[in-house]
């Protein structure tokens, strides 16, 4: 099983970041830590959204896809 999933910094102005991954708890733990991606280092992360997948390849094309379109990040984040 692998996730795509989006995180929004607990941040004065917040941001959001998008990733894929087969262990979600731990790469949350990870971002959390200063161990995730380099863009996620100095701040803290709030899970708002994720989606199930069943191949690899499937996360990572929606994956790319919610990275390119912010229209699309901020309807899922009203949404929560």
């Amino acid at each position: 099983m692998f996730y795509v999933y989006m995180l929004k910094s607990k941040s004065i102005k917040p941001i959001t970041y998008v990733g894929y991954t087969n262990n979600i708890r731990k790469r949350i733990d990870l971002h959390n830590s200063g161990k995730g991606a380099k863009f996620t280092r100095g701040n803290k992360w709030k899970l708002v959204y994720y989606e199930k997948y069943d191949s690899k390849s499937d996360a990572m094309k929606n994956e790319y896809r919610l990275k390119k379109d912010y229209t699309l990040r901020k309807k899922l984040i009203k949404n929560k």
